[in-house]
């Protein structure tokens, strides 16, 4: 087995989560990635949500794995010198700046390309050209304004976000496809090109099936929706729909046995078409599969509280296991609503290397999460996040090949803290 990405090398100018999770992902391939960071300071969550004294906090330690980090002050002549030294050996810069700030740097899309015309230059930004391309944006800022907030939570509450950082871990994870993507074009041009992730865009690549409702709402009532069998009327935007189910058919998170002291004993539910007699059996209510008002889909819609709330007191006798092991026997689709707690003890998790114990040398052992996308011929086991500067000695010596004395010269400077 190899290394998918081996021998592509990274010039990692990213912090915090939307470019660090784009760069992790491809030192999970294979690829060198070199985290450069401020002398004395480094990636700003080292030291956010701190949970242990004086280490690196579990905010950087789990979105930094494989990489190696060197401290460089790019303002100091020395270390704009060094930067451009990186530039020249590496296949791709990424960032995720303020919008403007490579160009207050010096090192404009021109001047890199000068450096390097091979380089790839990928950036996360919070919006594409427009009205609010300068504008700062974080995770939850995004999902506001890539149409996620809005259409999430229930219809007569606040908007809400979601916990999954599809924001910022979305963005970083489109931005690894650009990248990829453009490194295969130059295989054929030999030219590099500018790779843009805007978090907005993200968001609502995400939240295409939204879109896509907003689109029939010209066309008559979005039927599948709880508020259609409520008559409630819609307006003129998607409405928040609570856990009705985005695929048309209508699924629901229902309470379990237990479901009184834990909060996380619940299974989300889906009345299949295909399999509704066999909910109907299950449930012990068989007279409604040849009943005219529930055998039929259009005939169910209406009566959807109705439904959910006998399929829930069947629920209510299990554990959200014991649940879906009987309806997984009958292709029922469903899936208890599993805690952090829960998932961070699945031993099956571990095996497939989806969750991972690191060691790490001021923390100790922490988990993390590893590769998602398992290739059969990629074989780089998860490492732990470098320390600040860990390998600076190592990136100007052994990548760059400078002799002692320049890198001495180098360190006086300041240039690397």
């Amino acid at each position: 087995m190899g290394k998918a990405l081996d021998g592509v090398r990274i010039l990692d100018f990213t912090h915090v989560q939307s470019g660090p999770t784009c760069t992790q992902l491809l030192a999970w391939f294979g690829a060198d990635v070199i985290k450069v960071e401020r002398p004395g300071e480094g990636d700003i969550t080292r030291s956010q949500l701190r949970d242990v004294p004086n280490a690196d906090s579990l905010y950087f330690t789990m979105l930094n794995s494989n990489k190696r980090s060197i401290t460089l002050n790019t303002k100091n002549a020395a270390g704009k010198f060094v930067l451009e030294e990186l530039i020249k050996i590496c296949d791709v810069m990424v960032e995720n700046f303020a919008p403007g700030a490579l160009d207050r740097m010096g090192f404009p899309w021109e001047t890199i390309h000068k450096i390097n015309p091979k380089i790839i230059v990928a950036s996360v930004k919070g919006f594409g050209p427009g009205p609010f391309e300068d504008c700062k944006v974080y995770e939850n800022v995004a999902q506001c304004t890539g149409g996620s907030a809005s259409t999430t939570g229930f219809r007569d509450g606040l908007p809400l976000v979601t916990g999954a950082q599809i924001g910022d871990s979305g963005t970083g994870l489109h931005l690894a496809l650009g990248i990829v993507t453009a490194l295969y074009q130059r295989t054929k041009t030999g030219k590099g090109q500018k790779v843009l992730c805007a978090m907005q865009d993200s968001v609502l690549n995400l939240c295409r099936v939204k879109m896509r409702d907003q689109q029939r709402l010209a066309h008559g009532p979005l039927v599948e929706y709880s508020q259609h069998g409520e008559d409630v009327p819609f307006g003129d935007a998607v409405p928040r729909a609570g856990n009705d189910s985005g695929g048309g058919q209508p699924g629901r998170i229902l309470k379990c046995k237990g479901w009184e002291t834990d909060p996380n004993a619940y299974i989300y539910f889906i009345t299949q078409a295909q399999v509704w007699k066999q909910v109907c059996e299950v449930i012990g209510r068989p007279e409604w599969v040849e009943h005219p008002d529930y055998a039929k889909l259009a005939g169910r819609l209406p009566r959807l509280n109705e439904i959910f709330g006998e399929i829930e007191k069947w629920t209510m006798t299990k554990t959200k296991f014991e649940a879906m092991e009987i309806l997984n026997k009958f292709d029922i689709p469903c899936g208890p609503i599993l805690s952090m707690k829960e998932i961070a003890e699945d031993q099956s998790l571990y095996a497939t290397g989806t969750l991972v114990e690191v060691e790490h040398p001021v923390r100790g052992t922490y988990i993390t999460v590893g590769n998602p996308i398992k290739l059969s011929d990629n074989d780089v086991p998860v490492e732990r996040s470098p320390l600040l500067g860990e390998h600076t000695d190592e990136i100007l010596k052994g990548l760059l090949k400078f002799d002692q004395a320049t890198i001495d010269v180098i360190k006086a400077s300041g240039a690397t803290g």
